[in-house]
């Protein structure tokens, strides 16, 4: 039987049934987007095909189907969402089989009711890119409509991010703004679609927080593969940990500073944390985009270094090994950067622990170079902050004294272990 592609159809061979979207095929076999969300692949020798329902009539039956109106309920917080794209704003297109952007604030309450009992939502989108996408004048824009919200009255914001950099987003407008509302970054690993998907847990989770007394920029993702519970990540000690797991995220060299329990929807608290309207609105958005994040490894060659100096990059992170070292040929390349007022620090692929380079002699010639050690930040969060400070500070040696400081978090004074 001929089927098109978007109609409903079932496949019967060998004794199976799948049920689903007709999806293209680029392999000869019959491609089913099965309501699960998965794609089943079958040979077509020896099968059945049965139109279950054509595209055309799917589309005239969803023009039909009313949406609910989510009226302003009283006494309820304000709260903005502002979508960037992701896995946590789009979902499948059953009639399509494509993945769309699904967006706007009665779409989200559609999709998860449960939001209505926590505040009134607003939803705005500010661009929909992928997160690998992301930028430095993404993230000011970004910063910018944040601001924006908070000044219209939001109590509380939330941001729809793709996972994959979402801890460079979420440290980004961490330096870029004080907030007196608590600011909530929030994802999903997998699409609406799927039985598994975390993004209804994760999205109610961030709703609680964005609500809270906790006015700082937070990531909440999923704590564990279960649904019980979400993190409340401080955004400058967050690392995505994991590829696809629900709990991809992780506090590094700090514990999370709470959690959110999702059936009581009660959040616990661990650490200390700026409270709501302890700090007056500012935003501090300008950033310098020309600085570069560089891994060390054996018997990498200094002209690496050597590029980014003679390209004309401000600023230079370092990923060396263990409490922070590269090689002695490296050396010189780093004297040559500081020497022409290029601030260089130098982080730890370790990622927990903090950099000591008193320790061995390389070390020591590191830091006679004129590196600035990283201390416990993250190489990601390095680089966001020198970003960030270089766009604020024009001297060099102003910058390097801010560069040293703890600004939000992302120093810890002293090590967990």
């Amino acid at each position: 039987m001929d089927y098109e592609e978007g109609d409903r159809i079932k496949v019967e061979k060998a004794g199976v049934e799948y049920e689903g979207i007709a999806m293209p095929s680029t392999t000869g076999h019959i491609v089913v987007k099965m309501i699960s969300g998965y794609n089943a692949g079958i040979k077509p020798d020896d099968a059945t095909v049965t139109i279950v329902q054509k595209k055309a009539d799917m589309e005239d039956s969803a023009k039909v189907v009313s949406k609910a109106e989510f009226k302003p309920r009283k006494g309820l917080p304000k709260v903005s969402i502002l979508s960037t794209g992701g896995t946590i704003a789009s979902k499948i297109d059953y009639r399509t089989g494509a993945v769309t952007s699904q967006f706007s604030a009665d779409d989200i309450l559609q999709a998860i009711p449960e939001l209505t009992k926590i505040a009134n939502f607003s939803g705005k989108a500010i661009y929909n890119i992928l997160s690998e996408n992301m930028k430095a004048d993404y993230w000011q824009e970004l910063a910018r409509a944040v601001v924006e919200e908070i000044k219209n009255g939001a109590d509380g914001i939330i941001v729809a991010h793709g996972t994959d950099t979402m801890m460079y987003s979420a440290a980004a407008l961490s330096f870029m703004i004080d907030t007196p509302v608590p600011i909530v970054f929030v994802g999903s690993q997998r699409s609406a679609d799927r039985p598994s998907s975390d993004n209804a847990v994760n999205a109610i989770c961030a709703a609680k927080v964005a609500v809270s007394d906790i006015a700082e920029v937070t990531v909440v993702m999923h704590s564990e593969t279960s649904d019980e519970k979400c993190s409340i990540h401080r955004a400058t000690k967050v690392r995505k940990m994991h590829t696809s797991r629900r709990d991809a995220f992780r506090s590094i060299n700090s514990e999370p500073i709470g959690y959110v329990d999702y059936s009581t929807g009660k959040i616990i608290t661990d650490l200390s944390y700026v409270k709501r309207n302890e700090k007056e609105l500012a935003l501090m958005d300008s950033l310098e985009p020309k600085c570069a994040l560089v891994k060390f490894t054996p018997g990498s060659s200094p002209d690496i270094l050597g590029y980014f100096i003679d390209a004309g990059y401000k600023g230079i992170v370092v990923e060396g090994t263990g409490l922070g070292h590269v090689s002695t040929d490296w050396v010189p390349q780093i004297e040559r950067a500081t020497s022409q007022k290029i601030p260089v620090i130098v982080t730890s692929q370790c990622l927990n622990g903090r950099i000591c380079d008193r320790v061995y002699d390389t070390g020591r010639d590191i830091l006679k170079a004129g590196a600035i050690e990283g201390e416990d930040m993250l190489p990601e969060v390095a680089l966001v902050k020198m970003m960030w400070t270089l766009g604020q500070i024009q001297d060099y040696d102003d910058a390097v004294d801010i560069l040293k400081q703890d600004i939000r978090c992302e120093i810890n004074e002293r090590s967990l272990e």
